[in-house]
């Protein structure tokens, strides 16, 4: 139902596909209630080193004092800090420079967001036009 004109909640996931978010309430984990999210791939599939330490890497990241439910403030410090600052120490670990708020954005959320809004776009006008999708018989593909 997201209409494009709201504002949408960030989090990361771990490696088991929980999803640290943070809001006014501090840092969430999250087994549940992300289906209907835009899923943004951080990490290249060869970097196994990596994958190896993310999850510890958030689990600590998340324990942090600047994570704390009062710390949070709606437009300078939410969940989509929370998000960039994860990458953002990911990329100094791993020697590269950080990401601007700007950057993180042209450069990951952008390209899903609009193939998400083409989808979206997609699939209302063929609900609205009466269209039934049927798979293809295996022979027939």
């Amino acid at each position: 139902d997201y209409d494009g004109h709201s504002d949408l909640h960030v989090g990361i996931t771990n490696s088991k596909g929980v999803v640290y978010n943070y809001d006014r309430e501090g840092v969430h984990r999250a087994a549940s209630g992300w289906e209907q999210c835009i899923s943004v791939p951080l990490v290249q599939p060869d970097m196994p080193e990596l994958l190896q330490q993310w999850d510890e890497l958030l689990e600590e990241f998340s324990l942090e004092e600047a994570w704390l439910p009062h710390r949070y403030e709606e437009q300078q410090h939410n969940c989509y800090t929370f998000a960039l600052a994860f990458v953002n120490r990911v990329r100094r670990g791993r020697g590269r420079q950080p990401l601007s708020k700007a950057q993180f954005t042209e450069r990951f959320l952008i390209p899903r967001t609009r193939e998400a809004s083409r989808y979206l776009t997609l699939h209302r006008e063929l609900a609205r036009s009466d269209f039934y999708i049927v798979p293809l018989a295996q022979q027939e593909q």
